[in-house]
């Protein structure tokens, strides 16, 4: 006898997983904290399937600041400045550096307004991040 609940075919099966892949496991991944999402960095192609981590669970992690990705694209979007508000109410001004933002650490870059050259802002943790709003 056929259980309701258990995929009858192949095609369930998929449409199974990609049901639990968009209520389940994107949503953790947008609000996990950066000792969770590395554990699952470790575990993701036996959580996630065959696919890339930075395309997925890092992209996921960082849509919950949505200036900082773009619906069509994986990792983060380097197109507009951007002011990021952290916790303890500093704030950092500057275009995101995607190959430099690694697992949950977003770099900016800036311009030295005393010199005019490019500099990096220290890795800021994506659990010390409150607010990222595009630059006016």
């Amino acid at each position: 006898m056929e259980s309701a609940s258990q995929p009858v075919t192949f095609e369930d099966l998929a449409e199974t997983r990609r049901h639990w892949i968009t209520l389940v496991l994107k949503p953790w991944c947008q609000s996990a904290g950066r000792n969770e999402l590395l554990k699952a960095h470790v575990e993701w192609l036996d959580i996630a399937g065959k696919v890339d981590v930075n395309a997925t669970l890092w992209t996921w992690a960082w849509e919950r600041f949505p200036v900082l990705t773009h619906p069509d694209l994986p990792l983060i979007n380097e197109t507009h400045e951007v002011t990021v508000t952290l916790h303890d109410g500093s704030t950092h001004t500057g275009f995101p550096d995607a190959r430099r933002s690694k697992q949950g650490e977003l770099v900016l870059v800036n311009r030295s307004s005393a010199t005019g050259a490019s500099q990096l802002t220290p890795p800021i943790c994506i659990d010390n991040i409150q607010n990222v709003e595009r630059t006016a």
